[in-house]
């Protein structure tokens, strides 16, 4: 559900556009609040893990995260949307860090790559799916049933939850709260210079603002190394070469993955004038293939080189989206889109796993929320990054090509012909940004130590 929810509104944001009367800088917002939320609270929410048990923190999480979904689909204006994903976002917080936390807590190492390949088929299936299920939901009910589905679900997960995950020790813990309140302010205030530079023409209270989000975030990093206490974030962790390097690489995969999707489904609706529903089948291939082959590249994770596998993945990722740019013309065939979809989807599941039991494969049982919650931090901030650059990105390259606004261009979803070139123009280039972004992954995965299997816990 956590991940469906950082991709699912993609597709829907057309229709969210028409009914609530927003623009493509407001709708962009209701992705983007629900990553800021979601990335900002993780540091600590690990740790809350540690010192109440993942299983409790879990189940308040679920709680929090099922009632705002509700929420968002009772929503009737574009701001009130936005106020409720905050809300879900930060149940979603609450809840992702348990997940790893309990995987490293319950499988010893030499068992934990194929575990964490399971955990990586859902992260990489449902961040696929999101889109699909939302063009199904747009299409047949309605964009509020991209989330009232969660609520059925988050029911019977609560109880699922509440018989089958084991009550795990528990762990001591201070709470920085000064970190947690400059983290928070540094994400608000470079995310929102990011997202928003277009709506000012990037004048120089944007760029304060971003500079401002960057020198608070340096003063973070700073009271970190200097709070010998119980810091936020153990900038100890980071002394494990490898664990460094994970979160490096699936900080650039959360920026890619979030953001190749918004310009592909607006491509797809706004240029080849296809439905909510018809967009997201473009995304099948990639879905099936990464949900096919992500257990058997966790099995393959606990006898190879992990930089093998997820540098091959990143490798693969960048060359499939350039492929994807070059391709999304207003007269291509379909199939030629759903070759490079379909390679992104064998990227995916060579990513996901290698990543995560890289990032927890030397982390003391004692710091397994703590871990976990930076690793999933650095995929969030990633991800709200991604969100924020691609809006602001799309925006750009719109004037760039004369598409200034207006209400024939507010409606994706019936592009006027004269302008669908244009527009396709802008959306393909719009796509160069992630596929760039992932050539950092790459370079920080085959760079990884030792063979996994060689390292001592």
């Amino acid at each position: 559900m956590i991940l469906v929810d950082s991709t699912i509104v993609a597709v829907a944001n057309p229709a969210i556009m028409a009914d609530l009367k927003a623009d493509v800088n407001q709708v962009v917002w209701v992705t983007s609040a629900y990553l800021l939320t979601y990335a900002v609270p993780l540091l600590v929410t690990g740790r809350l893990g540690d010192r109440f048990g993942p299983k409790n923190i879990y189940l308040l999480g679920l709680v929090i995260f099922t009632g705002a979904s509700f929420w968002c689909g009772v929503s009737g204006d574009i701001s009130t949307l936005i106020v409720a994903r905050a809300c879900q976002g930060f149940g979603a917080a609450l809840m992702t860090p348990q997940t790893m936390s309990v995987i490293t807590r319950t499988f010893p190492p030499d068992r934990r790559g194929t575990a964490m390949g399971l955990w990586g088929a859902v992260a990489g299936v449902a961040t696929l799916v999101g889109p699909l299920a939302g063009g199904v939901l747009v299409d047949s009910l309605g964009w509020q049933w991209i989330f009232f589905v969660n609520v059925p679900v988050g029911i019977i997960a609560f109880g699922l939850a509440w018989f089958l995950v084991p009550a795990l020790p528990t762990h001591s813990h201070r709470f920085d709260m000064v970190g947690v309140i400059l983290s928070g302010i540094g994400m608000f205030l470079l995310v929102f210079g990011i997202q928003e530079g277009s709506t000012y023409n990037w004048a120089a209270g944007v760029w304060l603002c971003i500079g401002a989000g960057v020198l608070v975030l340096a003063v973070f990093v700073v009271n970190q190394s200097r709070n010998h206490d119980e810091p936020l974030v153990p900038l100890a962790l980071f002394k494990d070469r490898n664990f460094s390097l994970a979160n490096i690489a699936i900080s650039a995969m959360g920026f890619s993955v979030t953001s190749m999707v918004l310009p592909l489904m607006f491509y797809a609706q706004g240029v080849r004038g296809l439905s909510p529903t018809g967009a997201a089948l473009l995304m099948v291939p990639m879905a099936v293939i990464t949900g096919v082959c992500a257990p058997f590249v966790g099995k393959l994770v606990d006898r190879m080189h992990p930089r093998y596998i997820a540098s091959t993945g990143f490798a693969l990722f960048a060359i499939a989206l350039g492929w994807l740019a070059l391709v999304m013309t207003p007269d291509s065939p379909t199939w030629q889109l759903l070759l490079p979809i379909a390679l992104i989807g064998l990227a995916n599941a060579c990513i996901w796993s290698p990543l995560a039991a890289t990032a927890t494969h030397n982390l003391p049982v004692d710091q397994a929320g703590a871990g976990s919650g930076v690793y999933n931090t650095t995929r969030q901030v990633g991800a709200v990054l991604g969100s924020s650059a691609i809006g602001a990105l799309i925006t750009l390259r719109l004037s760039a090509q004369g598409l200034t606004g207006g209400s024939e261009q507010d409606d994706v979803q019936h592009l006027p012909e004269a302008i669908r070139e244009p527009f396709s123009l802008a959306m393909s280039q719009s796509v160069w940004l992630p596929a760039a972004v992932l050539l950092i992954g790459f370079v920080a995965s085959i760079s990884f130590a030792r063979p996994i299997r060689d390292q001592k816990n």
